[in-house]
C-alpha cells in the first residue's frame, strides 16, 4: 500500500491480489448475494484508490479495507428497503445426510434458537463476532475496523458470549426436556 500510495501504479495489482479475496468473502458473507458482494468490492477498491493519497505509511492495511467495505456495506443497508437479508439454512435439502429425523429436528431447532440469539445482540456485538469469527480478524483489528478500543471489543465479545452461551444452554435443556 505505501508503494501505490507513493505514486507506483503497478503495486495496485499486488495490492488488490491481497486485498480483495478476504474482503469479498467479508462481503458475501454480509450480503449472502456474490453479485451485490462483488459491487461492494468495487466500490471498496475504487474508495482505496481515492484514499490512497491519504494513507498513512506503517498503518495497518487490511483493518483500514475492512473498515471501507463495512461502511460501504452499512451505507447499502441503510438505503435498501428491508428485504430478507438472511436466508434461513435449508435443512430438508440435507436431510438425508442426518442419521435421523430427531437429528433434523434438533438442528432446526438450535439452528432458529442461534438466529434468535444473535438477533437479540446489539449491531456492535453482532459486528465484533463477525470479525473475529467469521473473518479471523484479531481483536486489534476489529477495533481498528470498529473505530473502538481492543478493551472494548474483548468486552463486547464477551457479552455477546455470554448472550449467546445463555440461550443456546436454555435451548438443550428445552430440548433434553422435550419442550420444543
Amino acid at each position: 500500500m505505501e508503494r501505490y500510495a507513493a505514486g507506483e501504479d503497478a503495486a495496485f495489482a499486488l495490492l488488490y491480489d491481497l486485498l480483495a479475496p478476504r474482503i469479498f468473502s467479508y462481503l458475501i458473507r454480509r450480503t449472502n448475494n456474490s453479485h451485490d458482494a462483488e459491487d461492494l468490492l468495487q466500490q471498496t477498491m475504487l474508495q482505496i484508490h481515492r484514499s490512497r493519497g491519504r494513507f498513512i505509511a506503517g498503518a495497518e492495511v487490511m483493518p483500514w479495507a475492512f473498515a471501507i467495505a463495512r461502511h460501504l456495506f452499512v451505507d447499502r443497508m441503510r438505503r435498501q428497503p428491508l428485504r430478507g437479508r438472511i436466508e434461513p439454512c435449508n435443512l430438508e435439502a440435507r436431510a438425508s445426510e442426518l442419521p435421523g429425523a430427531d437429528d433434523v429436528i434438533h438442528a432446526r431447532e438450535l439452528a432458529v434458537c442461534l438466529e434468535r440469539a444473535m438477533s437479540d445482540l446489539t449491531e456492535s456485538q453482532r459486528s465484533i463476532l463477525e470479525l473475529v469469527r467469521e473473518d479471523g480478524l484479531s481483536f486489534a483489528e476489529a477495533a481498528e475496523v470498529l473505530g473502538t478500543t481492543v478493551g472494548a471489543v474483548k468486552a463486547r465479545a464477551h457479552r455477546a458470549y455470554q448472550v449467546l452461551r445463555a440461550e443456546l444452554a436454555h435451548t438443550a435443556t428445552s430440548l433434553r426436556r422435550g419442550v420444543r
